[in-house]
């Protein structure tokens, strides 16, 4: 089958279309058929040889697909020949064809198209756990979430909505319309001031409940003054920087706050599976009804997947960068 390659780690240029062997489906999987990918962060540090791929995962960039069934393992129930389906995966999306544990694809709701579909699974599971597996996000509750332009941050802010959540958001000014037509009930240009100042402010220096942070380093000290009593911080990436000169823990103590830390790739099949059940539960529904959408910034022929990256890592894009399967 023909596949997005990597030559060697390095820049977008280093991505090739070249030849790799079609995977076959074990008892549990779906031979699936691609029609769209999505690109996510992991694919460009995967690429620069910084993000090395799961044990038993396939070499090939790409966490989640839409596509169709050509073929069901033995021992698959649920789906057949012909089923258009979308879905997690370890890896292989940038490819003809990719295998999908069948309890991991989820239907592809009749009024979305697969580019539409290929833009939803990795930011939406990656929201879900944030927000309500780990932050415990309740109805009532505020969340802030930060790049509320990215891809996980437009899922979040509509998830947190649906969970009648009050919403706020850090943003780039050229992005901050985006969100609030979104949902978000306030959105921050965080290079215009300090976002603790404003979260505060507006929450008449209350705090908020939940932080969803991918800055990590350089937005620690601030998250924890945002913070209100119980409040949960969830890190899920450290773009700005792995490390924090000094920190008050104090903070931590008098505010019961829980600092917690996670990645979704890395996780077990198992916890992936009851994540993609949950989610799917209460997401599916809204999906069908129009009242959540994947937030698609572009769509790339595959073959362009050099030029994808590049975009991506300009940090133009709102929403996903969908690569269309030519």
């Amino acid at each position: 089958m023909k596949a997005i390659l990597v030559k060697q780690p390095g820049g977008p240029e280093q991505l090739i279309l070249g030849e790799y062997e079609q995977p076959l489906p074990n008892p549990h999987e779906l031979l699936v058929k691609v029609h769209a990918t999505a690109l996510n962060r992991a694919d460009t540090l995967q690429r620069q040889g910084k993000y090395p791929p799961p044990k038993g995962a396939s070499p090939i960039l790409g966490l989640e697909v839409a596509g169709e069934v050509v073929e069901a393992g033995i021992n698959c129930t649920k789906y057949k020949k012909g089923d258009k389906v979308f879905g997690l995966l370890p890896g292989g999306g940038y490819a003809e064809y990719a295998v999908i544990d069948e309890a991991m694809a989820m239907p592809v709701p009749d009024n979305l198209s697969m580019e539409e579909a290929a833009a939803i699974p990795e930011v939406f599971l990656t929201a879900w756990q944030a927000l309500v597996w780990l932050g415990k996000l309740q109805t009532g509750e505020r969340a802030l979430i930060h790049a509320g332009a990215s891809g996980v941050g437009t899922a979040a802010i509509q998830l947190a909505r649906a969970l009648r959540a009050e919403v706020l958001v850090t943003a780039s000014e050229q992005k901050v319309q985006a969100c609030l037509d979104l949902g978000a009930h306030k959105a921050i240009n965080y290079k215009e001031v300090p976002f603790e100042d404003e979260v505060l402010a507006y929450t008449n220096s209350e705090g908020v409940d939940v932080i969803v942070d991918f800055i990590a380093g350089p937005y620690f000290n601030q998250n924890l003054d945002c913070l209100r009593l119980d409040g949960r911080l969830v890190i899920l990436a450290s773009l700005g920087g792995g490390k924090v000169g000094e920190v008050d823990l104090r903070k931590i103590l008098s505010k019961r706050l829980q600092v917690i830390g996670s990645t979704l790739r890395t996780r077990s099949k198992d916890y992936q599976i009851q994540l993609t059940e949950d989610l799917s539960r209460f997401a599916l529904p809204l999906f069908k009804e129009g009242k959540l959408k994947p937030v698609i910034d572009s769509v790339y022929d595959w073959q362009d997947a050099a030029e994808a990256h590049r975009y991506m890592e300009q940090n133009k894009n709102i929403g996903k960068i969908v690569l269309r399967m030519s």
